[in-house]
């Protein structure tokens, strides 16, 4: 009984003192594609991704209704980095929904605009006078949402001491900041003199949030992402980004002598020894006591990264490994923070495998090999609408209306309509290079029976007795990586080579390896497929992950070298395409290869039937 009135107590004095206003809500999943295209236009990096904020602790005065609840300490404040844009997952801060729209655009706009220099009320006020200079547009909504804002702050008479001049230092930065005054002046006033932190003050809901400065060393000594090789659903996962700092760990030294008192014991919520990268056991616990923390405190755990070092660089020998195939191929690089290409910069290897045994796929596999094989047989007489013609079967409605616009602005135009389209089969010439990410995280599981490895194998064998039917020239390479100087491109399959039982051999050979310096292996497929004389050349990429490695290639600068290497591709005639079964390549793969330039494959075992279907698509000719 107890537990149900302080329940429902701490629920009727939470929603008194709460100031939001909940009828005019605006979810951030609901601005999600404005908020993007925006950000885009105003010149935001087409890599940073977008997020939900994690809840920060704030300072300001708080309401004796406030005060009783415990509430308003911790708010989502919206803040960019140079790896995402986060913003609260909801705004509910004014009463009245289209204002609440407009903050999540102004925030959008102001990202794409701010510069982090550490003085966070200058470079507020330096993005706002560069976002009302790009989107002059803006002003009248900025004009209502900055009102509005300063009505709601703290009144300055009851404040005192710190907290006063923080908040006055603070309005008198925001009116400076109104259009009329930023349009007076090229640049926005300085405040260098001032020393004010955002979480002294209210939530400033028109400006970012500083960023926090997580030990770099700690992010250094992090294993990579993408490679964890438990099957799914072992260990709760936990994708909230939270502040946090280096410190050391001693609670394993052994004292002389330490007098205390009962009541200093550190609780659960203030220090919890987790051994980051190696305890992996799952504790219900410690994601709640995560998220009471305002801070993480991260100690490396005494023990030397060598054992693990030593397994990630621990290749077979020469007699076990892969068959070498000529010398290898240097690749450069793209380099995000001086926007160059590094020439040379890793080492590419190809490889093939050595003895492999004959590959027999199973009954299931080779009637899903002989339905999606007929599915793209019809492609081989596929007739294609020419436009635009003088003589066809049907009217052409665009070519009419262009040729008569024309006839009416230059009255001389003479000669026969070219107002009719016609069908006509058309010789193909089209070729192919289907490149497989054969990186350690495919030896995780995609079901209860198979890995993701399984699954890309079977796509291949699929994928190539399709296009052998279809009879366009294809190539096949698997890709990992260990560092830049080791690039390893597996062969399995040449242009030139028939679909027989080597090639098949070779497919049912791949194994997981390593890591995904993506933006290499692209590179390294470019240098195959420009030499193809056909028209059309499409680079397939077959992945189930982010681009990572164990150098700096991790995060920006794996999604950036990768962006480069498409782009290369395309400027190279190509026309390249990824399919990929990670549930968050919407995060990051638009930037990559542009919104219509990926599919994702939520289920593993979709992906043999995915990839004909997309190939199919791609080689469809328009018209």
């Amino acid at each position: 009984m107890e537990e149900l009135v302080g329940k429902l107590w701490h629920q009727f004095i939470t929603r008194a003192a709460s100031s939001d206003h909940e009828e005019a809500i605006v979810h951030l999943s609901e601005m999600r594609r404005a908020i993007e295209i925006l950000f885009r236009a105003a010149g935001g990096d087409a890599t940073v991704r977008l997020r939900e904020a994690a809840a920060q602790q704030h300072g300001g005065a708080r309401s004796w209704l406030q005060r009783i609840a415990g509430s308003a300490t911790h708010d989502a404040l919206p803040m960019v980095d140079p790896e995402s844009l986060a913003l609260p997952p909801s705004i509910a801060v004014f009463d009245e929904a289209p204002l609440n729209r407009d903050l999540y655009l102004w925030l959008a706009t102001l990202a794409a605009c701010h510069v982090d220099t550490g003085r966070w009320i200058d470079d507020n006020l330096w993005a706002t006078h560069c976002a009302l200079q790009v989107f002059p547009g803006l002003r009248p909504r900025y004009e209502r949402l900055l009102a509005r804002h300063l009505n709601q702050r703290p009144p300055l008479q009851k404040l005192k001491g710190r907290a006063a001049q923080a908040e006055s230092m603070v309005q008198q930065a925001l009116q400076s900041a109104q259009p009329s005054a930023l349009h007076s002046v090229a640049t926005p006033p300085m405040w260098q003199d001032i020393r004010i932190r955002a979480d002294e003050v209210s939530p400033v809901w028109l400006w970012l949030s500083p960023i926090a400065n997580p030990a770099a060393e700690v992010a250094r000594r992090s294993p990579p992402a993408g490679e964890d090789h438990r099957p799914p659903g072992e260990v709760q996962q936990d994708r909230k980004r939270r502040r946090a700092h280096h410190t050391e760990n001693a609670s394993d030294r052994n004292g002389m002598m330490m007098f205390f008192r009962a009541e200093s014991v550190l609780s659960w919520s203030e220090y919890v020894k987790v051994n980051r990268q190696t305890d992996d056991d799952d504790d219900g616990n410690a994601i709640q006591a995560a998220d009471d923390m305002n801070t993480l405190a991260i100690a490396p755990d005494g023990q030397t990264s060598a054992a693990r070092v030593k397994f990630d660089l621990d290749l077979p020998g020469a007699a076990q490994d892969d068959l070498p195939l000529g010398p290898g191929v240097r690749l450069p690089e793209w380099h995000w923070k001086s926007r160059t290409l590094v020439p040379e910069h890793c080492s590419a290897q190809l490889l093939e495998a050595r003895d492999p045994e004959p590959y027999t796929p199973p009954d299931y596999l080779r009637r899903t090999a002989n339905r999606i094989r007929r599915k793209l047989e019809v492609l081989r007489s596929l007739p294609r609408h020419l436009h635009a013609q003088t003589q066809g079967e049907e009217l052409d409605l665009d070519a009419w209306v262009q040729w008569r616009t024309e006839a009416i602005t230059s009255p001389r135009h003479v000669g026969e309509a070219p107002v009719y389209s016609r069908r006509q089969s058309i010789d193909r010439s089209l070729s192919c290079l289907l490149l497989a990410d054969l990186s350690l995280s495919t030896d995780a599981w995609a079901n209860n029976e198979q890995r993701v490895i399984d699954v890309i194998r079977e796509s291949l064998y699929v994928f190539g007795e399709a296009l052998t039917a279809l009879g366009d020239p294809f190539a096949m390479l698997g890709f990992s990586s260990v560092r830049r100087q080791n690039v390893r491109m597996h062969l399995l399959k040449r242009f030139n080579e028939p679909w027989n039982a080597q090639i098949q051999a070779r497919v049912g050979a791949i194994r997981p390896g390593y890591y995904t310096r993506m933006g290499a292996a692209i590179r390294y497929a470019i240098k195959g497929l420009e030499a193809r004389p056909e028209r059309q050349r499409l680079l397939l990429l077959l992945t189930d992950g982010k681009p990572n490695d164990l150098d700096v290639y991790e995060g920006r600068h794996g999604l950036e070298d990768t962006r480069q290497a498409v782009l290369e591709a395309k400027a190279a005639g190509l026309v390249p395409y990824c399919v990929t079964i990670d549930h968050e390549a919407h995060d990051y793969l638009p930037s990559l290869f542009g919104q219509k330039g990926f599919a994702v494959v939520h289920n593993p075992a979709d992906l043999v039937s995915r990839l004909s279907t997309a190939y199919a698509q791609l080689a469809t000719p328009k018209g």
